[in-house]
C-alpha cells in the first residue's frame, strides 16, 4: 500500500474521505492515461527506428501479442501536442460599446468548442474559461490552450512578444500584420486589403509562460477566422504537428480560405514553416 493510499485510508470525517478518495480517482485516471500514451508512444518510436514488435517484444520482456495491441490501443501520442491529463481552453471575452455589454463572437466560441471535443478525443480532461475583457488572465497553469490575440490582451501581447521569429506588428491606425523576421515577409488578413476577399492567417504557437517554468498553447487570427483555420489544422493534421515538433516551443501560420457567410474554412495551409524556438535562438 502506498503512503498516499494509506493517508486516505487513514481520514475518520466520512466526507472528507469521500472528497479525497474522488479526487485521488480523478487523478489515478488522469496518470493512466498519460502512462498508456507514453508506452505507445515508445512502441510507435521504437517500431519506427526499425524494430520490429518481436524484437520490441524480446527486448521489453513482453509478449509480441501485447506490443501489438500497445501499438493500436490506448489514446494517440499526438494527444500530448495539446497537453497532458487536463487542458483549460480560454477564450476571450468582448465589449460591445453600443449596448453596453459584454459579448462572446460566435467564430470564438466554435474555436473553443472544437479545441475542446480535439482535446477529448485523446482522453484529456478539459475545462473551459474566458479571457476577461481586461485581458488579466492567469497564464502561470498547466495545459493552458489560449484562444486570444495580442490585441485583446496585454497579457498575451507580452508572450506572443517572446516568439524569436514571428512578430505581431501594428502601424498606429492601421491594420494587424504578422512579420515572419527570418524572411522578412509581412504576412496580411485578406479582410483588410483593397478589394477585401474572404481570406485570414492564423498563428499558433507553444510559447513561455511569465514565471518560465512551462508553456501555453497560443492561438490568434489577425481576424477570428484565422483562430477556425489553426483548430481545422489541428484537427486534421495533429499527428504530423506533433511529429515534427513534439512538446518543443514553436510557432507557425496558416492561410485560411474562408466562406464569407458562414467564417468556415474551405481551406487551409502552412503559410511558414514550423519554427523550432530552440532552434532559432541557437542559430
Amino acid at each position: 500500500m502506498s503512503d498516499e493510499l494509506q493517508r486516505i485510508t487513514a481520514i475518520e470525517d466520512p466526507y472528507l474521505l469521500l472528497r479525497e478518495v474522488t479526487t485521488r480517482l480523478a487523478d489515478a485516471q488522469q496518470e493512466v492515461t498519460e502512462l498508456a500514451r507514453l508506452r505507445r508512444r515508445v512502441v510507435q518510436d521504437l517500431h519506427a527506428q526499425g524494430l520490429s514488435y518481436a524484437q520490441i517484444a524480446e527486448k521489453a520482456g513482453l509478449s509480441r501479442g501485447r506490443i501489438h495491441q500497445i501499438r493500436h490501443t490506448g489514446p494517440a501520442p499526438e494527444g500530448a501536442f495539446l497537453g497532458r491529463g487536463s487542458v483549460t481552453v480560454a477564450t476571450p471575452l468582448r465589449r460591445d460599446d453600443e449596448r453596453g455589454r459584454t459579448v462572446v463572437a460566435v467564430d470564438d466560441v466554435s474555436s473553443g468548442k472544437r479545441l475542446e471535443d480535439l482535446a477529448r478525443s485523446y482522453g484529456l480532461d478539459v475545462t473551459s474559461e474566458h479571457v476577461p475583457v481586461s485581458g488579466d488572465l492567469d497564464l502561470n497553469r498547466d495545459g493552458l490552450i489560449v484562444v486570444c490575440g495580442p490585441r485583446m490582451s496585454q497579457q498575451m501581447w507580452d508572450t506572443y512578444a517572446q516568439d524569436p521569429v514571428l512578430q505581431w506588428e501594428r502601424v498606429e491606425g492601421g491594420p494587424w500584420t504578422v512579420v515572419d523576421q527570418r524572411t522578412g515577409t509581412v504576412h496580411r488578413s485578406g479582410q483588410d486589403g483593397d478589394p477585401a476577399r474572404s481570406y485570414d492567417v492564423g498563428y499558433v504557437g507553444r510559447l513561455p509562460r511569465p514565471d518560465g517554468n512551462g508553456s501555453l498553447l497560443a492561438i490568434a487570427g489577425i481576424h477570428t477566422q484565422g483562430s477556425l483555420g489553426v483548430v481545422q489544422l489541428l484537427a486534421s493534421d495533429l499527428n504530423a504537428l506533433w511529429g515534427q515538433v513534439g512538446d518543443h516551443r514553436f510557432s507557425t501560420l496558416v492561410g485560411v480560405e474562408y466562406d464569407p457567410e458562414t467564417s468556415e474554412p474551405q481551406s487551409v495551409e502552412l503559410l511558414t514553416p514550423l519554427y523550432r524556438h530552440d532552434e532559432e535562438t541557437s542559430a
